[in-house]
């Protein structure tokens, strides 16, 4: 079904030529239901919080009312005079939107934009601004810094003449621990502007920051009919496998669909993006297979830019891919691993079928985890329909092969498969939805099977488990080598010393800690806490008149004493949150 659109001439405002001749360049045609809702309200002047949902066109709903604001200004704008701030949680949405302001600015030449994101210097960034710049495109961490800890920038003078400031992907913001970061930026800008709010999903956090960054703002939701959390134009569909069959049968899947597809798949740790690349690599070689994960850093906008000018190609990924990223003609989206939180499902989806283009998200499930299909359904009102995959015993027998193949070869992929392994228990055992997906659900043996681990990793997770369906290979692994020469002599000089002494060297000696897990770990910590706190109460309990109470006094104190102390507790209490002068204690005190 087709989403209800508006010609860009039929909305409440009028657009300038340049905005319209570039709309037109880009053959779009119409503005979408957020794009015809908030353009005419930002550019009446009011702040607006929107949510739609993921691929509904909302880069455009807040670019050309920002762009329209700062045409209409009578006086030009100076070479360093910045009249719209846009931040992203990440730097592959931020260059994202820069490459469609870019189209925009040809047209208006007397404009100019600037890209502040990490994997480039603070140095570079303030060469840039200093060069000229009217629209600032930033991540939040790099904003902030160059606001506070950069003067010679002058950013905090340039954004005085601010018109608008947009929040896109506000709800990512937050989710990413952002909301300290963004109070400080706002408290750099001037309260008269304009501010647009962008989100695929509200939470209370959200509501939190459009009442302190917006003033008396118009909210605007634009929903899919049915009340649905996806385009209604995308297909879900869900397989249930076995733990040991499940990258077979991905295998399988996308060799029965082809390799000349565009496809994203999501794993749930670095870790696995990692290892599972490799792997698939080796058993789709026609495949154009690309892995992209947040640890990247440097590397990820040229894999971001490869894979989307990719015809076809098989991008693995984690959640960083997961939000406001328009890649085009993406045709399936594989959750492998379920995301770490229901909303996040939505997100993943929403990376196919956008602005009214059909589209095919296909989610993975252990057989154990099969609740997963209603709590969806509830949670996010999205229907899934089941699609059957066969694997064949020849496929399951190629994987495993393939897998153990390359960690004999490598000894490098023989540490990412353990690695990955570790991540995806540990990952597993944190997720958000362990009511449905629990940890002792899983036959770590059979988990070690689908991953084609030569050898069963140490951790705390395994003791206690019965890991009999795993098949270990007969090898000794110290004989596994690196590819690299320069890794592998270092490990070879450590192999030497291990054999002489019986200890593993490492850079610096280190007290033997035994490993624990995650969830006893955390608990120590919160013992060591409350003795913190404990220690404390009782330390200012034995303050009197200013020196220790006499500890060593055997004698049991009255309850006169008693009250005394409570009394001399209460004056200290009202001091220090001066409730009381200092003249008054030192009058209580006697002092």
């Amino acid at each position: 079904m087709q989403i209800q659109t508006r010609k860009w001439t039929d909305l409440e405002v009028k657009l300038c030529d340049p905005i319209l001749t570039t709309l037109k360049k880009l053959k779009f045609q119409s503005a979408t239901p957020i794009q015809a809702a908030c353009i005419p309200l930002l550019l009446n002047g009011k702040d607006v919080a929107a949510e739609a949902v993921t691929g509904s066109g909302k880069t455009l709903a807040f670019l050309i009312p920002m762009l329209e604001h700062m045409q209409r200004r009578h006086e030009k704008w100076k070479p360093r005079e910045i009249g719209g701030i846009i931040i992203t949680p990440t730097r592959e949405l931020a260059t994202q939107i820069s490459q469609v302001l870019d189209n925009f600015l040809r047209e208006m030449p007397s404009m100019k934009q600037v890209l502040m994101v990490g994997g480039t210097t603070v140095c570079e960034d303030i060469s840039k601004l200093k060069r000229g710049a009217n629209i600032i495109i930033a991540t939040p961490g790099r904003l902030e810094d160059i606001l506070t800890n950069y003067k010679d920038a002058n950013l905090t003078t340039a954004v005085k003449s601010l018109e608008m400031l947009v929040l896109d992907e506000a709800d990512r913001l937050l989710d990413l621990g952002f909301s300290t970061t963004l109070n400080t930026i706002l408290s750099y800008l001037p309260r008269l502007r304009r501010t647009g709010l962008f989100s695929a999903t509200q939470t209370k956090e959200l509501e939190q920051l459009i009442r302190a960054g917006l003033r008396n703002p118009t909210l605007v939701t634009v929903k899919e009919k049915c009340n649905v959390s996806t385009p209604l134009t995308l297909n879900n569909y869900y397989t249930l496998v076995d733990v040991e069959h499940k990258f077979a049968a991905f295998i399988d899947f996308i060799n029965s669909k082809g390799t000349n597809l565009k496809y994203m798949v999501f794993l749930s740790t670095c870790a696995c993006v990692d290892y599972f690349s490799h792997i698939i690599k080796a058993m789709l070689p026609k495949a154009n297979v690309l892995a992209l994960h947040g640890k990247m850093k440097d590397k990820r906008h040229q894999i971001f830019e490869d894979f989307r000018n990719a015809d076809n190609a098989v991008l693995v990924c984690t959640d960083i891919m997961a939000r406001g990223i328009d890649i085009p003609e993406v045709d399936w989206v594989v959750q492998y691993d379920p995301p770490s939180s229901a909303s996040s499902f939505v997100h993943r989806c929403g990376r196919t079928a956008r602005i009214g283009n059909e589209g095919n998200a296909l989610l993975f499930l252990l057989r154990s985890e099969d609740a997963y299909i209603e709590f969806i359904k509830r949670n996010q009102k999205v229907e899934l329909s089941e699609l059957e995959l066969n694997v064949s015993s020849e496929i399951i027998d190629k994987c495993l092969e393939t897998a153990r193949n390359l960690q004999i070869q490598d000894r490098m992929i023989y540490d990412k498969a353990n690695r990955a392994f570790v991540s995806f228990i540990q990952s597993y055992n944190k997720h958000e939805c362990n009511l449905i997906l629990r940890l002792k659900d899983l036959d770590f043996g059979c988990v070690a099977m689908g991953f084609g681990l030569l050898k069963m990793p140490r951790m705390p997770e395994i003791k206690g488990r019965d890991i009999s369906a795993f098949k270990e290979i007969d090898i000794d692994i110290n004989e596994i080598s690196y590819k690299d020469k320069q890794r592998e002599q270092v490990r070879l000089n450590k192999l030497q010393i291990y054999r002489e002494t019986g200890v593993w060297p490492s850079k610096t000696k280190k007290r033997l800690k035994q490993t624990e897990s995650w969830s006893e770990a955390k608990k120590k910590k919160i013992d060591r806490r409350e003795k913190r706190e404990t220690k404390k109460m009782k330390g200012k309990a034995t303050v009197v008149n200013g020196m220790q109470s006499a500890r060593k006094k055997r004698n049991k104190p009255t309850q006169e004493d008693i009250d005394e102390l409570a009394k001399d507790i209460s004056l200290i209490k009202k001091l220090k949150k001066k409730k009381i002068s200092q003249e008054e204690f030192d009058e209580a005190f006697g002092i």
